[in-house]
Parts: C-alpha cells; structure tokens; sequence
C-alpha cells in the first residue's frame, strides 16, 4: 500500500524519491501520520521539500479530494498577516471597505500550510492556538464567532529548540 500511493503520487506530481533508506522511512511515517487527524509540524532546512512533503501527506489523507492551502507567514507584516489568516470586517481598519474572508476560512474542510510560522508574533501564534484547540476565531474587527474544520500542517526551519 505505501509503494502504491508513493507511485501515484509521484506520477502526479512528479515527486521523485528513490529508494534512500531515510526517505522512504520518512514517507512510510507520512502515510501513518495522513490516516489521523492531527496536527503536524514539519522541521527542515531551507530548500528541503517541506511543502512537498505537507502536500504528500495532504494527497493521501482522508481531505486529499478537498482543498490545499500553502500560505507562508514569513511573507507579511503581523498586522497582515493576522488579516490573511482570520479575514476582518468592513471598517475594521484603514482600507477594510468590505468583509474579507481569512486563509482559515477559505480552508474549510480541506488542509492548510503554514509555513515559517515561527515569524508571527506571540500574539498572532496564541489566535492560532484557539484556533488548533476550538477551530473557532474572530475576524478582525467581528463580533460573530467562525467555526472551520481545518487540517493544520506547518512547518519551519529554524531550531525551535534554541528559540
């Protein structure tokens, strides 16, 4: 079963891994990982397909028909980014000319990456947690309560350890 969903996966996406030890070790712990519904955090350097590897697990998960989101944190000012991710309100600030919906919402059902995740600000990384806990947020600026069921794969490269 693992070679046949390697197989499909990589004529699809043009995935290609050979045969290293390690890296079927790593895949083989994917597709056990793809079968729950958990969380993951995917740690690597800089260059190392942890995207790749967050889509794999996404393909093969029961959400695999259902949306992928890749949002990178690294790429936004906090004020953004907390907009992006939770979406807001018409007037809620500057420029809010109408209701927005966040990267978590647009996910619904379906799985979102959010790479370098570290980037964001204590504050924004404890909505993230409700979120994890709840699957509930605010938008910004809202007083209505949003409910999503998301698949939550991130992803860094720093040491989260020496941090």
């Amino acid at each position: 079963m693992f070679m046949e969903n390697l197989n499909k996966f990589q004529e699809k996406y043009g995935f290609i891994v050979g045969r290293n030890p390690k890296m079927l070790r790593l895949l083989n712990a994917a597709q056990k990982i793809a079968k729950k519904n958990i969380t993951v955090l995917i740690l690597g350097e800089t260059g190392t397909g942890k995207e790749v590897l967050a889509r794999y697990i996404h393909a093969i998960s029961k959400r695999g028909s259902l949306p992928f989101w890749a949002f990178n944190c690294g790429a936004f000012t906090n004020n953004l980014l907390e907009s992006e991710l939770f979406g807001h309100e018409k007037g809620s600030f500057t420029g809010a000319t109408g209701r927005k919906k966040g990267i978590f919402e647009l996910a619904h059902k379906g799985t979102l990456f959010l790479d370098e995740l570290d980037t964001a600000s204590q504050a924004i990384q404890i909505k993230l947690l409700r979120v994890l806990e709840t699957g509930e947020f605010l938008r910004i600026g809202g007083e209505e309560l949003c409910k999503v069921d998301v698949r939550i794969i991130s992803a860094t490269n720093s040491d989260l350890e020496k941090r």
